[in-house]
């Protein structure tokens, strides 16, 4: 059995990565932690945990968590657990960060994509990227994983095969759709009711953060250097991702080809899913299908 603690499990992260752990025959939680909802039941905070565990958040600090559990969750903000990384790094503890801090290799990138210089730059290396379709030899071998962000996600997985296949040629351009739960559970005007129903709204035209990410990965699988644009949008729903790529190419691969490239990376991969339809309502990717699940659908 291992054990595991989060800290800063109240918010959306916490939740679903509790609703996870708690589905897993080989793991105990032994702590979470919440700032706000300090002697408050989990399924107070999250209904949906409701007969699932009668654990309680603490008040304890990281390394106390650290000093009782196998694995620690960071599911607190950007700029927060690469502070408390470093010491939580001497106790030998296995540490998950769900957090940006430890995402990209290149400590240069996070004045690039976040404005701000990393505390931590000689730990960025230990960080394996946490997705196992391009990492997974890794993960089973290192005690530190940077899990990765969410549209980044969908863009690496939809165009990862394609790079590695070597029918990528010049500049990516990703279009990304994202439900208001991307946005995290505090309360903003963005995120209020009112404002955010029905909207189909750009929020980042160019320079979103996930974008280095998306070009970090795609170097990793092809070791060629690609110039990435993207661009998010905020749409009309909860959860759930579609990203819609482009990209420059010098010839038409035959469809043939590019079915080929996915099947070879994917084709063992239990959670990414191929459309491929040509009939019906549902002949492309639609996040209405995924939601609540851990699949990726590739079209």
């Amino acid at each position: 059995m291992v054990k595991v603690g989060i800290v800063g499990a109240s918010g959306y992260v916490g939740g679903e990565l509790l609703r996870i752990l708690l589905g897993h025959p080989d793991v105990e939680i032994a702590s979470v932690t919440s700032r706000q909802h300090v002697g408050e039941y989990v399924f107070k905070v999250h209904p949906n945990l409701k007969g699932m565990t009668n654990i309680q958040f603490t008040a304890e600090d990281p390394l106390t968590v650290a000093s009782k559990v196998d694995v620690i969750f960071l599911a607190v903000p950007h700029g927060v657990s690469c502070k408390i990384t470093p010491k939580l790094a001497e106790t030998g503890v296995k540490i998950v960060d769900m957090s940006a801090d430890f995402r990209l290799k290149d400590a240069t990138e996070y004045q690039k994509w976040y404005g701000w210089s990393h505390p931590a730059p000689d730990l960025l290396e230990k960080f394996v990227y946490g997705l196992p379709e391009l990492h997974r030899e890794e993960l089973k071998n290192t005690s530190f994983v940077a899990v990765p962000g969410c549209m980044a996600t969908a863009a690496i997985v939809s165009l990862a095969p394609l790079a590695k296949a070597g029918l990528l040629d010049g500049p990516i351009f990703v279009d990304a759709k994202i439900g208001s739960s991307g946005a995290g559970g505090k309360p903003s005007l963005s995120t209020h009711f009112s404002e955010r129903f029905g909207v189909v709204r750009v929020y980042k035209p160019v320079g979103h953060r996930h974008t280095g990410e998306i070009e970090q990965e795609l170097k990793y699988v092809s070791g060629k250097q690609f110039k990435v644009g993207m661009t998010a949008h905020a749409v009309n729903m909860v959860r759930g991702i579609l990203t819609t790529s482009h990209a420059i190419v010098s010839s038409k691969p035959e469809t043939s080809k590019i079915w080929k490239a996915y099947r070879s990376m994917y084709n063992s991969e239990p959670f990414v899913r191929f459309i491929m339809d040509k009939k019906g309502l549902y002949k492309y990717p639609d996040p209405k299908i995924t939601i609540g699940s851990n699949f990726a659908d590739v079209g």
